[in-house]
């Protein structure tokens, strides 16, 4: 009696081990905790554009499918508040590019509801004022990706009566543009784009209605591609990464880690969230996304956060700020 009650306490003793170790496991299999955000104070819009500059980050143009926007909204952080800023001087658009060097932004193409756009303008939060700069070189477009590498801008892909695949390179300290070399793989419009280090990153995005596989990284010390890990389900290289392509998603950096979010997928208008980890050449899924799925949002990282605002839920426009701090855990 006592061999058969000393079998089942260890038997017990293993269940609750085993148990407790695969509890553990599912907590630790997605982390990253998403919170409201303090409500942006513009009106509901889609079709937005953002950028930061120090500890600020500014959303500004979209449209609520019939107007259309040219007012910029600043967010402080320290105090989760908007305060509203100088209106863009160029004429309502939405779709456009933005990027952010050396403390000043730069804000351009896009689509005003009848022509497609190459005008730009910097901003420089110091004097709160906009100054007209050279038109984009590469020509009317929207729906194309912006970033910064070092002190330079860059705007490709997009679309100007069919899709593109071109990218171009700014100095601000000349105001000129210079060709570089195209994007590899197919031409797109929709694509997510964020910068890690030196090194700039296009996703997927559409072309000829598919949602295409790749993620290409741009190095602007030898102005080549390198194509990534296909996003697809790869069961020879163990992984797969097939829910991450998607056409105008959210992107933003955290920490050394892109993010994607949100978009269309094709089939679905998706809630999950994926940080990319170029050390590795890895993406991990995140917690899912808790407000309303949404295309043509805005996404921005300041600090130790992620932020998506604003987009399009079907036919509603969206004005609500959601946070995620990628490494915590409920």
């Amino acid at each position: 009696m006592k061999h058969l009650l000393f079998a089942v306490c260890l038997l017990l003793s293993a269940f609750s081990f085993s148990s407790c170790n695969k509890d553990d496991n599912d907590t630790d299999a997605i982390v990253g905790v998403w919170s409201a955000g303090a409500q942006f104070e513009g009106p509901p819009r889609n079709g937005a554009v953002s950028f930061t500059i120090g500890n600020r980050a500014y959303i500004g143009l979209g449209w609520n499918g019939v107007d259309k926007y040219k007012d910029f909204w600043e967010y402080n952080p320290d105090n989760r508040s908007w305060r509203q800023i100088a209106d863009f001087p160029g004429v309502a658009r939405y779709q456009a590019t933005a990027f952010a060097v050396n403390g000043k932004a730069y804000v351009g193409t896009g689509y005003d509801g009848a022509n497609r756009l190459k005008d730009f303008y910097e901003y420089d939060p110091n004097g709160n004022k906009w100054t007209k700069k050279a038109d984009f070189a590469g020509g009317e477009r929207y729906g194309a990706v912006a970033l910064s590498i070092g002190d330079k801008g860059y705007i490709g892909t997009g679309y100007n009566g069919a899709n593109l695949k071109d990218f171009w390179e700014y100095n601000p300290g000349s105001d000129t543009w210079t060709r570089k070399a195209s994007l590899f793989g197919n031409k797109r419009i929709g694509a997510m784009s964020f910068t890690i280090g030196n090194v700039g990153y296009i996703v997927s995005g559409t072309d000829n209605g598919i949602n295409l596989t790749d993620n290409e990284a741009y190095d602007p010390s030898t102005d080549t591609w390198t194509t990534l890990r296909t996003l697809t389900n790869n069961t020879d290289q163990d992984y797969d990464y097939s829910r991450v392509a998607r056409n105008n998603g959210v992107s933003f950096v955290v920490n050394g880690k892109g993010y994607v979010a949100l978009g269309n997928t094709g089939a679905a208008t998706p809630i999950d969230c994926w940080e990319y980890n170029p050390d590795g050449d890895t993406w991990t899924q995140k917690t899912d996304f808790p407000g309303s799925p949404r295309t043509y949002g805005i996404g921005f990282g300041l600090g130790n956060t992620g932020y998506v605002a604003t987009g399009s839920s079907g036919t509603t426009r969206l004005d609500d700020v959601w946070q995620l701090a990628p490494d915590e855990t409920n």
